[in-house]
């Protein structure tokens, strides 16, 4: 018990800003096995944000309160998966060959391809979850964050590492562990989906399944495998796909 409350505080330490105890035990396993608890943590960014917007909704006009719930989220993940999609962004645009994508995904300093792109992912985020029902965005959040962070799992596990240097923060994480951890974040990453219309569920899981296909085929192709930014742009990508699947599933059956 002991060793599974470290695995779940490792994964809370490393993919958000919520504080956890110092003595909190670590080595490089617990930290690759806690990618059981990735979908989960998705459960606490989706609450974190159904939260904030359910109560700013009482007192503040809907776009606001969504807005404010969105940045909510971002404060407590740190902007991980965002820092990861920019980088992804500026080192596949301007990035010519291997070693060119890598060195410019490690710069700490975002360029004209990552500021544009995560304008564009954010701005399509709000957007597509302004076009939905009031009342059904805090559910979406739930399910969107949860099931979003399934997809880097999936390619950890049908994928290879790019980066060779033992200095990547990724490293410990970005390798498949025991098949036991990836049936904990299937759970997870499914769990909440209850809460959508079974059609959409269904239909959704195919298409993210497919962008991730496409994406794994991408990287591979460029880079021989994955990296930590790349981990991180899925997730961002997925999350939009999710969202932008949703307002297309409302509009067709309305």
């Amino acid at each position: 018990m002991k060793k599974q409350l470290s695995i779940f505080l490792n994964a809370i330490l490393y993919f958000t800003r919520i504080p956890v105890p110092v003595k909190v035990e670590y080595s490089e396993e617990i930290l690759n096995r806690s990618m059981r608890y990735f979908p989960f943590v998705g459960w606490v960014m989706g609450a974190v944000g159904a939260g904030v917007y359910w109560g700013l909704s009482f007192v503040v006009p809907g776009a606001l309160a969504l807005l404010l719930s969105m940045l909510a989220t971002i404060f407590v993940s740190g902007a991980f998966h965002e820092d990861g999609f920019a980088d992804f962004c500026d080192g596949f645009g301007g990035g010519y060959t291997k070693e060119k994508i890598l060195d410019i995904m490690k710069d700490s300093r975002i360029g004209t391809y990552g500021s544009i792109g995560l304008m564009g992912m954010l701005a399509t985020k709000f957007t597509a979850l302004f076009s939905l029902h009031d009342l059904s965005i805090p559910l979406v959040l739930l399910a969107g964050h949860s099931l979003s962070r399934l997809m880097p799992v999936l390619l950890i596990y049908t994928s290879v590492y790019a980066r060779k240097d033992d200095s990547s923060k990724s490293r410990a994480i970005a390798h498949k562990g025991r098949y036991y951890d990836f049936l904990m974040a299937l759970f997870f990453g499914l769990a909440l989906q209850v809460l959508m219309p079974v059609t959409f569920v269904a239909c959704i899981i195919s298409v993210l399944l497919v962008v991730t296909v496409v994406f794994r085929a991408y990287t591979n192709k460029r880079l021989g495998g994955y990296t930590g930014d790349c981990l991180g742009a899925l997730q961002q990508i997925a999350e939009v796909v999710f969202y932008i699947g949703l307002v297309i599933y409302q509009h067709l059956i309305a």
